[in-house]
């Protein structure tokens, strides 16, 4: 089994009631345990940002990822067919899914 990164852009904003915040969050645990073993981490929301480049160090980031997860499959099928399920997609945000290549 591979590790995959998911990787999240968009998906509007934060929930601003406490009541919705909370039905967001039971969409993700619901996910996740839905995805059962193959949850490596979870993962987290992203929050400040910087961009280093050999030019220097601006604020921010061009790519919009505001999130990631880490996940095994079997491959990059598999992988993508378990992003399908996440919960930012009913927002309009996007989920990347990228393979883990081991080099140590």
């Amino acid at each position: 089994m591979a590790k995959y990164v998911f990787t999240y852009s968009g998906g509007g904003p934060m929930p601003e009631t406490q009541g919705a915040r909370d039905a967001s969050m039971a969409a993700w645990e619901g996910w996740f345990r839905g995805l059962g073993a193959a949850v490596v981490d979870p993962g987290n929301p992203f929050g400040g940002s910087s961009t280093v480049t050999s030019g220097g160090v601006a604020d921010g980031s061009s790519s919009g990822v505001n999130g990631y997860s880490i996940v095994t499959a079997a491959d990059l099928g598999a992988a993508s067919e378990m992003a399908k399920g996440c919960p930012m997609l009913q927002f309009g945000g996007t989920v990347e899914v990228h393979e883990v290549v081991e080099i140590m």
